[in-house]
């Protein structure tokens, strides 16, 4: 995460609704054999204490496991290349722009026969965004091949001790520049996430 205090005024509680609203991040833990990273969708709780995911049985991070691993999660939001001919002003240079929250913690198994029940309220909790369509839940699938899945997959939990976040909008510029860079970037046609990142400029 870039070090500049500027970038770096959202509270917790922004940060914390930023990473819940996103739901994927990237899991990294520290092992004597060196880091190891994977992918992973999670619930964020509440009060942001606690974040659950699972992990397939055969992932390194759930093999290292055998007890309670130091981890940070990692929340990325949307990013864009922002040239300097945008600032309008001289003597400039690239950078990028972007959005990032990191949740540190200890990262822990839970009880395997919590699995179905957090692969329930997850679900539940992805496709309520998909309202107005009936949700799907478990109960379409065959109870075998439930069984099978709850073997394949463990239930893991960070506990969170620390959580941070990067909103790097060109801050440190004029209003004028920052402004320049976000039409620049909105219009450069990156997609829809450069543009997102483009209003989010704007509103800094």
């Amino acid at each position: 995460m870039h070090p500049n205090p500027i970038y770096h005024t959202a509270d917790a509680a922004k940060n914390l609704a930023y990473a819940r609203a996103r739901a994927f991040g990237t899991l990294s833990v520290a092992t004597p054999e060196g880091p190891l990273v994977s992918h992973v969708p999670f619930l964020l709780s509440d009060d942001g204490t606690t974040a659950e995911l699972h992990l397939v049985r055969s992932n390194p991070i759930a093999r290292a496991l055998k007890a309670p691993l130091n981890a940070i999660l990692a929340i990325s939001g949307p990013d864009s290349y922002i040239s300097p001919d945008w600032y309008g002003m001289e003597n400039q240079v690239p950078t990028w722009n972007y959005v990032a929250v990191h949740l540190k913690g200890k990262l822990t198994l839970q009880p395997q026969e919590g699995m179905r029940d957090l692969l329930d309220r997850q679900s539940a909790a992805y496709e309520e965004r998909l309202l107005p369509k009936t949700p799907w839940t478990m109960d379409k699938v065959d109870p075998e091949a439930v069984d099978k899945l709850l073997r394949m997959i463990v239930p893991c939990k960070l506990s969170i001790t620390g959580v941070d976040g990067t909103w790097k909008f060109s801050q440190n510029k004029p209003e004028t520049a920052r402004l320049g860079a976000a039409d620049g970037a909105g219009a450069a046609g990156f997609g829809a996430e450069v543009a997102l990142l483009a209003q989010m400029m704007r509103d800094a």
